[in-house]
């Protein structure tokens, strides 16, 4: 299992490319993974004949583990077939190399036993402890939320805190009213939210009619419900709607599209618009922020995620230090970054560190939308479907291409005369676009 990022500790296996007895090439794509961050397909490290394969398709393990053997074209066929079956024996090696093995074993017969290990170690040991069994993710998690984490019993390997372990955590404090999840000074409100919200928290039983298909969740689509459950928990979201006029922007479009595709790039209405909140981002640089516990940080860089809608789900990669690309620059990295995230070649950095993002459910006829923050970000702008609509021109109906923009923001750190003011100013921005700038 490759490292596929400083912070991701496991990954999930989805799906193998090759068989066992399959010959394969180095750095032909062997098999398909999902983490944290990104799902990607990983390349053969050799040459060679799949002998064995020791993790199953749906299988999580933590990075540097073993989940295939590759022998030469010249090995015997014979260790295939001992192997198909050994989905659990292998894992067998893993149990001595991690010491903090003997708690996994014993947390659901004696739950106390691990408590006295956590305990043990001094002060200074007992963060490290708390690295060592949970992901940057989860601890941030657990920040936001108060959670002591050494008091949650890990599901993961070795005892690791999964994220289902700690939201699981929270939404059970909630339930409970005053629970374990909050401080002095929260914990009212903790209650207050668990007394109301707990009706809606809970799914209703439910049993499938004979004649309804039922599969599982994806790896990616459970983790889209964890980030999107857990931003609509974690913000108050507020949306501001502006109609903006892009006469002026299919006028300049028309005009430098074939300059721009000789440069091997498309002009679209998405990178004057990308372009125009850079911009604004900067004149506005509250709405370019992210909240750390009771902090704003403010972020010298403007990294643009751009929401691409995927067969199997969404993924948003991440266009960094875009305040310092061209219009051609920019939509150059759009038209890069969508493709490989296609084609399940994107790396995990390219997914993570923005600091701002833009969807546009418009692409498929949508007017606009409602969109949820991206954690930990504090806004998002939402992009409706440019399309020829009568106005009123200076008292006359006129025909011009209209669209409608949503700004989705945090009403904690961003009051809304400042997101109509970021809004208005992407308005003109791009009404009033300088063919200069290009």
């Amino acid at each position: 299992m490759p490292q596929m990022g400083e912070s991701i500790a496991e990954g999930t296996i989805v799906r193998w490319i090759k068989k066992v007895g399959d010959t394969i090439d180095r750095d032909e794509p062997l098999f398909e993974i999902s983490t944290d961050k990104v799902d990607a397909e990983i390349p053969s490290p050799a040459a060679g004949v799949i002998s064995e394969i020791r993790v199953q398709e749906g299988e999580t393990v933590p990075v540097n583990s073993v989940v295939a053997v590759i022998g030469s074209a010249a090995a015997p066929a014979s260790a295939p077939s001992a192997s198909a079956g050994k989905a659990e024996p292998p894992k067998a090696p893993e149990a001595p190399a991690a010491p903090p093995a003997p708690p996994q074993g014993g947390a659901l017969a004696v739950p106390s036993a691990p408590a006295p290990k956590a305990a043990a170690p001094a002060a200074g040991s007992t963060e490290e402890a708390i690295r060592e069994r949970s992901s940057p993710l989860v601890r941030k998690i657990a920040k936001e939320h108060h959670v002591d984490i050494s008091q949650i019993h890990g599901t993961g390997i070795a005892g690791r805190v999964t994220k289902d372990d700690i939201l699981g955590f929270i939404d059970r404090g909630r339930a409970g009213g005053v629970g374990q999840v909050g401080r002095v000074g929260q914990v009212g409100q903790v209650g207050q939210v668990g007394q109301v919200g707990q009706v809606g928290t809970s799914a209703p039983a439910f049993t499938p009619d004979a004649f309804d298909h039922v599969e599982k969740m994806s790896v990616m689509r459970k983790r889209i419900a964890e980030h999107m459950v857990l931003s609509r928990r974690t913000s108050a979201h507020v949306h501001s709607v502006f109609e903006v006029d892009f006469s002026r922007i299919a006028q300049i479009r028309q005009a430098k599209k074939a300059e721009f595709e000789a440069a091997g790039a498309k002009l679209t209405y998405m990178s004057f618009i990308i372009k125009a909140a850079i911009d604004t981002l900067r004149a506005v640089p509250i709405v370019n922020a992210s909240v750390d516990g009771d902090t704003i940080v403010y972020h010298k860089d403007v990294n643009v995620g751009i929401a691409v809608a995927l067969d199997w789900g969404l993924i948003v990669p991440v266009i960094k230090h875009a305040d310092e690309r061209t219009l051609l620059g920019l939509s150059r990295a759009v038209a890069d970054l969508a493709a490989r995230a296609r084609a399940k070649q994107l790396k995990p950095d390219e997914v993570s560190g923005g600091t701002f993002t833009i969807t546009n459910p418009g692409v498929f006829g949508a007017l606009f939308g409602m969109p949820i923050i991206n954690q930990p970000q504090v806004a998002i702008l939402g992009v409706g479907n440019v399309e020829k609509r009568p106005v009123v021109v200076d008292d006359a109906i006129a025909i011009r291409p209209m669209a409608y923009l949503t700004l989705g923001y945090d009403h904690r750190v961003i009051d809304g005369a400042v997101a109509d003011e970021f809004m208005s100013m992407l308005k003109r921005s791009l009404e009033q676009w300088d063919p200069a700038a290009i």
